[in-house]
């Protein structure tokens, strides 16, 4: 890859702000970050590693701010770390295994059902009863969610969410408390294994960790909801545009 510009490292690092910003507090910044740094031309195994490298600041940030302010379960916390570091471990190493022509189709069908799991998470039905086996249930959840962000990872914040309110009776606040958790164990370890095997452009990655850092510690000190009507239009917008530009790229190879 030639050495991006600086109007590109520019947009790139507002977007990475404003999807630090959008992840602490309901989740779903990589819908932000993906299709962004897939317009801008990254090949799709590039992209979602180098979106690893710039993630994994703000998840860090964004655990550090609920851990200190008693905004997450501490007795689920290393369960849920633990099971979402080996499953993001299994998921970016499939990443890494294959080729990237079959990666578009996987990303146009992932990013619609992220985007799906966003907007239709009010809708969900909360759980009222306790549930029988808690730490198998979030073992689960751990492990599946943390496999699908190393292999992918837009929209899992909100996944995590979804659940940790069905599933486990948590607040909307808790919830996301609780699902930096296993979110900072995922980021943490595809972090880990793409920079040992040098997949991240660093040169796009540090500048956009730095703003995803500095909108994640913002985004985890307001209070939820706030604008939700108008990220989910603009993410909806983004996404589609993006699955759009995937498949005619996709027709376009086939003829």
């Amino acid at each position: 890859m030639t050495a991006p510009s600086a109007l590109l490292l520019a947009l790139l690092s507002g977007t990475a702000f404003v999807a630090g910003l959008v992840d602490a507090v309901a989740g779903g910044g990589g819908l932000f970050t993906v299709p962004a740094l897939l317009a801008a031309g990254l090949p799709p195994g590039l992209a979602l590693a180098t979106n690893k490298g710039q993630a994994a600041p703000g998840a860090l940030a964004s655990f550090v701010t609920f851990f200190r302010r008693g905004g997450l379960d501490r007795q689920r916390a290393p369960l849920g770390f633990a099971l979402g570091f080996l499953g993001s471990l299994i998921g970016a190493r499939l990443l890494l295994s294959m080729r990237p022509e079959p990666l578009r189709p996987i990303i146009a069908v992932l990013l619609l059902f992220a985007l799906a799991f966003m907007l239709f998470r009010s809708r969900i039905r909360v759980r009222k009863t306790p549930l029988a086996h808690p730490k198998l249930t979030l073992a689960l959840i751990a492990l599946s969610l943390g496999t699908y962000d190393g292999f992918f990872g837009p929209g899992v914040g909100s996944l995590l969410i979804v659940l940790f309110v069905t599933l486990f009776g948590d607040s909307p606040l808790y919830a996301s408390g609780n699902a930096k958790v296993v979110n900072l164990g995922s980021n943490l370890a595809a972090f880990l294994l793409f920079a040992w095997r040098s997949a991240i452009w660093w040169q796009v990655a540090l500048p956009m960790a730095m703003a995803n850092m500095l909108g994640a510690r913002l985004g985890a000190r307001l209070a939820l909801r706030q604008g939700d009507r108008f990220v989910q239009v603009v993410v909806t917008v983004v996404v589609l545009s993006v699955v759009c530009k995937l498949l005619f790229d996709m027709l376009s190879s086939i003829r």
